[in-house]
């Protein structure tokens, strides 16, 4: 088995998706869908930050799917 390097934005990313599983388990939420403060919430908009930048390596500029 081989071993993953991993970056600067997989390692972000990584940070990120643990502290949002941590808010939704303290929630009780099995999504943000179902938080009455997911257009305003500060860790969903970093986690979401750190997905765009890990697919595009901190690069700005258009993203394509």
């Amino acid at each position: 088995m081989s071993e993953q390097i991993l970056d600067e934005w997989q390692i972000s990313l990584q940070q990120k998706k643990l502290a949002l599983e941590n808010c939704q388990q303290q929630q009780h939420l099995k999504s943000c869908l179902s938080c009455p403060k997911l257009l305003e919430c500060a860790i969903r908009d970093a986690y979401i930050k750190a997905v765009y930048d890990s697919m595009s390596k901190g690069v700005a500029g258009g993203f394509e799917f």
